[in-house]
């Protein structure tokens, strides 16, 4: 049996914290990977394909407790798992 379970498409920007306006749950609710420069990556919080970067968490926290955020910038692919 096939089960095709239709995927939403992947949007140009995207982000994992729930507070941010670039967040969709639907999404996920399915496995999503990024690759950056070819490269997958594990570590993303955020990407956007047309400007062409990732941001990815460092050790240091802000005043509120989030990780602070460094750019990084590529070729971005988005894809389900």
């Amino acid at each position: 049996m096939n089960d095709t379970i239709s995927q939403p498409a992947l949007p140009d920007r995207l982000s994992v914290n729930p507070r941010s306006p670039h967040y969709v749950a639907e999404i996920f609710e399915h496995d999503i990977g990024i690759r950056l420069n070819g490269k997958e990556r594990f570590d993303v919080e955020e990407y956007c394909i047309s400007e062409g970067w990732v941001k990815i968490p460092t050790k240091s926290l802000d005043r509120r407790g989030q990780p602070l955020l460094m750019t990084r910038k590529g070729t971005v692919e988005a894809f389900y798992r």
